[in-house]
């Protein structure tokens, strides 16, 4: 019991980071952008969050608070995600480039930019670069208290989580109304399904896969910061995030582009990732670990596929630049 209580602990830890990032890309997607270039955006989200909290610390010194360098973080890590997102949306949008190669292109840049701004940290503060223990129990600990956190068994499987889990679910949730529930949410879903149809109806298609993408990237991005400032220890760790991003595009597939699948499917795909370090089976090598998410992606798309089931297909436009003077 004690070893499944600690994966299952584990799992949700790291299935976090991906859920901000499946999270951002849904958005993204049901735009009908296709934006390859998560894993960029979420390096860039991990460097100039940790940025952010540390030189905010730097300024403070003992007057730093945990809570202000949690915002700092945060709102460093979406502006990246932001700034990335946009150049992807002027490319492919506005300049109606493929989309593929710009996503591809973008992870590239992406992944560059945050190598160079962790790196630059480092060199410049003398080849350290963390925060110090104040802040980084802010960063990991509970937002319960710990009478909650106490209880056997339940008490350490919901409730002794950071926050960014809880606001991860936040959310999801508030996505699944918002696409669900609300006109600028069918709106948003109408362009994706059918670009032509929406501007014929007098939807703004630029405006809205613009938002979304832009949008889509901020979220993305704090799944980076969230790593760094978790996973990593508030230490600036780029070999760690390698792979994530595409973990969190291949999520999206799995989760069938439904923001409430992401809560489950991220911790499933954490529980994947991590089993190797907390259920070692001695004759199935670490690398067969590592690629179990994405044989369970593959099946699911298969599956999927063979059902013909039209809510779980992807935006029929999804990956199509749209051409107003082909309509």
């Amino acid at each position: 019991m004690t070893t499944l209580i600690t994966l299952i602990v584990a799992a949700v830890t790291f299935g976090t980071v991906l859920m901000y990032g499946t999270l951002g890309e849904i958005l993204t997607e049901k735009s009908g952008n296709l934006n390859l270039g998560v894993e960029g955006i979420m390096y860039m989200g991990g460097a100039f969050g940790l940025a952010g909290a540390f030189y905010y610390e730097k300024a403070a010194a003992a007057a730093a608070s945990g809570p202000v360098a949690i915002v700092i973080a945060m709102l460093s890590a979406f502006a990246a995600g932001m700034a990335a997102s946009a150049i992807y949306s002027f490319i492919t949008v506005t300049l109606r480039a493929n989309q593929n190669v710009t996503g591809l292109a973008l992870s590239i840049f992406g992944t560059g930019i945050g190598q160079f701004v962790g790196e630059y940290m480092r060199v410049s503060e003398g080849g350290y670069v963390a925060l110090g223990n104040n802040l980084k129990e802010s960063f990991s600990a509970s937002i319960f208290p710990d009478a909650l956190v106490s209880i056997p068994v339940i008490g350490r499987v919901l409730f002794s989580h950071t926050v960014f889990f809880y606001l991860a679910l936040l959310i999801a949730v508030l996505m699944y109304l918002f696409l669900k529930k609300t006109r600028y949410g069918l709106y948003l879903t109408a362009v994706g399904e059918s670009p032509a149809t929406s501007d014929a109806a007098g939807i703004n298609i630029t405006r809205y896969k613009y938002l979304a993408t832009i949008i889509g990237g901020g979220i993305s991005a704090i799944g980076g910061m969230v790593y760094i400032m978790t996973t990593a220890g508030c230490v600036w760790n780029h070999e760690g995030l390698s792979g994530v991003g595409w973990l969190a595009v291949a999520l999206v597939i799995f989760c069938i582009w439904r923001p409430l699948n992401a809560i489950w499917g991220s911790v499933l795909f954490g529980a994947m990732m991590i089993m190797y370090l907390r259920v070692r089976i001695p004759f199935i090598p670490t690398e067969l670990y590592k690629i179990l998410p994405y044989i369970v992606t593959v099946i699911v798309l298969i599956l999927t596929s063979m059902r013909n089931s039209r809510d779980k297909q992807p935006p029929a436009s999804l990956g199509i630049n749209y051409f107003r003077e082909d309509r």
